[in-house]
């Protein structure tokens, strides 16, 4: 595996003032040795020319966030990531590497959760190259293998978890976003560390059954919350009934035998677990007996 190691090059602007010198100095050698006409001193006047000609191609320029990749005849000589003008051997061939934080957003994908449900999920990924040996040389192309890899993680995530916590179970997809999300980085890290990339962000964009199901889980959801919300309902109309009760006793308002008793708790339970106010009813048979 080759790891990135870095690359100690020269300032470019110092260059740029050596070969422009070098090469007024030897341009003024070829005059003066056609002067002179001395083969003596133009040959090596002519041929140290070519070469400072020859080392102007090994100026280049690093942007910030960017790195170079060197390269000597196919085999990797290091990398550079300081910015500015630069340059190193001019038969280093140099590729621009960027070290910029990148995000994109999976496709849509359509899975089965933990409990065979279909559903529909997405996520965003955020993430960036560290070594830019790896990223160049371990992979074919790195930005590719980042969203192929990404995509594979997140479907073997969704089929991990189930959409909505069932029967007690701990994780998951809806309920649990914080761990989700932490569960979603390492396994994109996984598979994305031999390729020089580290995630620093991962998330679930969307998240939703697959529409055949859809109605049907909907109506389960509603369900569900209307069991809860009777439930509440009970606890609190038992709770108000017993205090009633012990109100009643502990005031001496009026003596009830257990048939009352019960009479009551009936009454008052139907009155405030009832979906619709209460409607009174009078015996008017009573008033004249």
């Amino acid at each position: 595996m080759i790891r990135e190691k870095k690359k100690t090059v020269l300032s470019g602007y110092l260059m740029i003032g050596a070969l422009a010198v070098a090469q007024l100095l030897l341009a003024y050698a070829v005059v003066k040795a056609v002067h002179l006409q001395s083969l003596a001193l133009a040959i090596p006047s002519v041929i140290a020319s070519v070469i400072v000609l020859i080392c102007w191609a090994g100026l280049f320029m690093v942007h910030p966030n960017e790195a170079k990749v060197l390269q000597l005849f196919g085999k990797y000589a290091g990398t550079t990531h300081e910015p500015g003008l630069k340059w190193a051997n001019p038969f280093f061939s140099k590729v621009a590497v960027s070290t910029r934080i990148r995000n994109f957003e999976c496709s849509k994908l359509k899975v089965n959760d933990a409990n065979g449900s279909p559903i529909e999920i997405a996520a965003v990924v955020v993430w960036k190259v560290f070594d830019t040996a790896e990223a160049l040389f371990e992979v074919d192309d790195y930005a590719g293998f980042v969203e192929i890899q990404s995509e594979s993680a997140l479907r073997n995530l969704g089929t991990a978890y189930p959409y909505e916590p069932h029967d007690g179970e701990a994780i998951a997809l809806r309920s649990n976003p914080q761990e989700i999300a932490e569960a979603l980085v390492k396994e994109i890290q996984d598979r994305l560390t031999q390729a020089g990339i580290t995630v620093i962000e991962a998330r679930i964009s969307h998240l939703a059954y697959a529409p055949e199901i859809a109605n049907a889980m909907l109506r389960r959801q509603q369900a569900s919350a209307i069991i809860a919300a009777r439930k509440q309902i009970v606890r609190g109309a038992v709770g108000m009934v017993h205090l009633a009760l012990d109100e009643l006793d502990q005031n001496d308002i009026v003596k009830l035998d257990e048939e009352r008793k019960a009479a009551m708790v009936s009454n008052l339970l139907v009155v405030l677990c009832s979906d619709e106010s209460a409607q009174p009813v009078l015996n008017a048979g009573s008033l004249y007996t």
